[in-house]
């Protein structure tokens, strides 16, 4: 698979809050020369309002709604880089749009995760005990981002420069 062959994005990167899939993007989308497009920004700029006021305002079933059909859009027509929100990969269909693209796990641990939210703010799925609830997340999740998941690149302790490189080593590997 090319990874600048004009059939949908060069890389689409998964996984939780924390691991740096918005800065990793737009830094492996410059070493690509293509635009990073975010599904998280698409809901916001769609709705006119944070994904947080989505959420209490409008329900989660409504915020999926939305992101649903942002990554099927992003995955139609965005040729560059493209990072989708931490719950997107939830969706079955999602999922199987997923087929056939080249998929990036950046994966991170409890501690990392934790550090990198901070106190959670603006992050809905955050209320209450944080770190059990990222916990739990990581937990639920890690499962599913791997398996829709091309390579997978930990990104614990590393700087957002560093992960883009080891993920485009990690995909030129998978393209040889």
């Amino acid at each position: 698979m090319s990874p600048v062959s004009g059939a949908g994005p060069v890389a689409v990167l998964v996984g939780p809050m924390g691991s740096g899939k918005s800065t990793v993007g737009a830094l492996l989308a410059t070493s690509y020369g293509v635009r990073a497009r975010d599904t998280d920004t698409d809901v916001e700029a769609l709705e006119g309002r944070s994904i947080s006021d989505i959420f209490v305002e409008s329900g989660e079933e409504h915020f999926r709604a939305l992101e649903r059909s942002a990554v099927a859009t992003a995955l139609a027509e965005h040729d560059g880089v493209l990072s989708l929100g931490g719950g997107a990969v939830l969706d079955a269909a999602t999922r199987d749009l997923l087929v056939g693209h080249r998929v990036v796990f950046l994966s991170v641990g409890l501690s990392e995760a934790v550090k990198r939210v901070g106190l959670g703010a603006g992050r809905p799925l955050l209320f209450g005990n944080m770190r059990a609830q990222v916990k739990k997340l990581l937990d639920e999740r890690a499962p599913i981002y791997a398996s829709v998941a091309t390579v997978t690149v930990d990104t614990d302790e590393t700087a957002p420069e560093d992960v883009a490189v080891r993920v485009r080593a990690a995909l030129e590997a998978v393209d040889e």
